[in-house]
Order: structure tokens, then C-alpha cells, then sequence
């Protein structure tokens, strides 16, 4: 994400040389008109969204076209009920969605429920943090892809919560 606009386009060079699947994040969020110079200049789509945190800053990316592939994240972007309004607003806009999950198993938890109620889901983020057993077991199941497939929770809530080591390991520490 501080990638000067110049390298941000020779990268993306490289990228649409390889096929990637997409850029994500080429430059700073800051200023969104600098996605679509980047855009104009690259074959390979744009994906951004964990450093945008709500409908209105991912409006300025949609609306003029710079990003293909909407990554809000729950944590950051004010919850379940915002990424959805974000995940809504990008389909207006024909724009794919993947929610960023970089976080631990209930932030995975709460994006595979959106991820389930929206028509423009591209792909969910399985990050490596979910794979290691100090941060698995903080909750009371271990959400993960099964043949490369995750099966959205159909417990209550979002479909997991966290376990009696995560309650006792806080109140150490308090």
C-alpha cells in the first residue's frame, strides 16, 4: 500500500504478464483517484478494501471504476451490517467481492456469513493466521476449508464463539 503509482504500474505489468489474478492494494487508499491511473495503465483487476472502512470511501473506488474485486473487512469496515452495505453497493457497481479475513476464527466466522447472503461472493481469503493452533483455539470451533471448500456455520449467531481458554487467558491478563 505505499507503492508510488510508477511502481504500482510496473507491477502490475508483471502481474498481467502472469495472469495474476488480480493487484491488490497497488498504492495508498488515500487518494482513490490514484487507482485508476494504475487501472488504466494494467490489464490485471484492482482489489482493494481492508485499509477503506466504510460505504461512502468505497463509493469513490466503485464509482469510477478502479477497483474490479472489493475486499471490506468486518473488523475494520464497522461490522457485519456495513460490509454487507458495502458488499451491496459494490454489486451495483458490478463489482465481485472477497471480505478481508486476516483476523481470527470469528472475524472468518462472521465473513463466511456474508460471504453466503451476498450475489457478487468471488472467493473467501483462507489467511495462515487461522491455521495455527494458538489462535484456533481461542474459539469453540476451527473453521476451515475442507477440499478447498468452507462450509458456512449453521449454528447460532455467526456460527462459532469463543472458548472457555479464550475467557480464562483474558482474565489472566486483566
Amino acid at each position: 500500500a505505499n507503492t508510488s503509482v510508477a511502481s504500482a504500474i510496473k507491477v502490475g505489468y508483471l502481474c498481467d504478464k502472469y495472469n495474476m489474478f488480480c493487484l491488490e492494494e497497488p498504492t495508498t487508499t488515500l487518494i482513490p483517484e490514484l487507482h485508476k491511473v494504475i487501472a488504466e495503465k494494467i490489464k490485471t483487476p484492482l482489489a482493494g478494501g481492508e485499509r477503506i472502512f466504510s460505504r461512502w470511501q468505497f463509493y469513490n473506488f466503485l464509482k469510477d471504476h478502479s477497483i474490479r474485486l472489493a475486499q471490506p473487512d468486518v473488523c475494520t469496515c464497522g461490522g457485519i451490517t456495513e460490509t454487507k452495505k458495502v458488499c451491496d453497493l459494490a454489486h451495483i457497481f458490478d463489482v465481485k467481492c472477497q471480505v478481508h479475513v486476516a483476523g481470527g476464527p470469528i472475524s472468518t466466522a462472521a465473513s463466511l456469513q456474508v460471504e453466503a447472503a451476498i450475489p457478487n461472493f468471488c472467493i473467501h481469503e483462507h489467511h495462515f493466521r487461522s491455521t495455527q493452533p494458538g489462535i484456533a483455539s481461542l474459539c469453540k470451533y476451527d473453521l476451515q476449508p475442507e477440499n478447498g471448500r468452507y462450509e458456512v456455520p449453521k449454528r447460532p449467531g455467526i456460527g462459532n464463539e469463543l472458548s472457555d481458554l479464550a475467557f480464562e487467558t483474558a482474565m489472566a491478563k486483566a
